[in-house]
């Protein structure tokens, strides 16, 4: 049994098919169904059903899925580990940025981190606070954005807390107004986020307690379409106010909520008790050094 069986295997499982797993560990589809193959071999057990297209955990499947995330886990674990006595010449940052906002929040701040430590390879993958926080659980990321919650599987440092405003259409009537309670949108459409978005979750509560369900018009992780689909006239929608005020154009009015005082509070999290290399402390120190918004 070897590693490289063992993450060709699970990654067929977390991709639902040999061809996905291909793809994302840049082998062909006969080398990974080859990899799976000896490593059911070597166990002398069946690990998966292939039905057509579709593959099926077996019994034996679930047990070596849920150990094999332990032992790739435990070894990424002590290769940083490993690398960490010597120093930063070296090594490897796994970070998770939201979708919304990382162009204003986090390309600066990439850029100096990569100045300062250009031996780094920094492996970033974007998504919402719920597929981050999977992601590091799983061990994909050794670092992530997420929305700050009460969550015992995480630790966290808070990275910023920015209150949302809200994005209308230069023809709503109270576009003229100087700010804006959440209970005078209820008969405008909303623009969501994606399901992953810890952020709906918030949105839709503060509608319901002001009194109302809001009607949807459509869900994105773009900040630019949900823009673009303001400026059209399609709906509103609630924005950090450092995304927001990137985002004014002609056809868009940028309004101050003033109730509820809803937050987008950005916390850099990663598991709790787990080992964080010296590439993942750098960052969270170069993050310390500026103020928090």
């Amino acid at each position: 049994m070897e590693f490289k069986q063992l993450r060709s295997f699970v990654e067929v499982v977390r991709q639902g098919g040999f061809t996905q797993a291909a793809r994302v560990l840049h082998a062909s589809q006969s080398a990974v169904s080859k990899q799976v193959a000896q490593l059911e071999q070597s166990l002398g057990v069946r690990l998966l059903e292939r039905l057509g297209p579709q593959i099926r955990l077996t019994e034996a499947g679930s047990l070596v899925l849920r150990r094999a995330d332990e032992m790739l886990r435990l070894r990424r674990d002590l290769l940083n580990e490993l690398d960490d006595l010597g120093h930063l010449a070296r090594g490897e940052l796994r970070l998770g940025l939201p979708l919304l906002g990382s162009d204003a929040l986090f390309a600066r701040l990439i850029a100096e981190y990569r100045r300062r430590y250009p031996n780094i390879e920094v492996h970033l993958q974007e998504g919402g606070s719920l597929a981050i926080e999977r992601l590091l659980l799983d061990g994909e990321l050794e670092l992530g954005a997420s929305l700050t919650r009460d969550n015992p599987a995480f630790a966290c440092q808070p990275f910023c807390n920015e209150p949302l405003e809200v994005l209308l259409p230069a023809g709503h009537p109270r576009a003229g107004q100087a700010d804006i309670a959440l209970a005078e949108l209820a008969d405008t459409p909303f623009l969501l986020y994606q399901q992953s978005f810890i952020l709906n979750e918030r949105l839709l509560r503060a509608c319901r307690e002001a009194g109302f369900t809001p009607r949807e018009a459509g869900r994105s992780g773009q900040a630019d379409f949900l823009a673009a689909l303001v400026a059209a006239g399609q709906g509103v929608v609630l924005l950090p106010r450092v995304v927001a005020r990137s985002l004014q154009r002609p056809g868009v009015v940028l309004l101050p909520l003033r109730e509820p005082d809803l937050r987008w509070d950005i916390a850099f999290i990663w598991r709790s008790g787990a080992y964080l290399s010296r590439a993942a402390q750098a960052w969270l120190a170069l993050l310390r050094e500026r103020p928090l918004l």
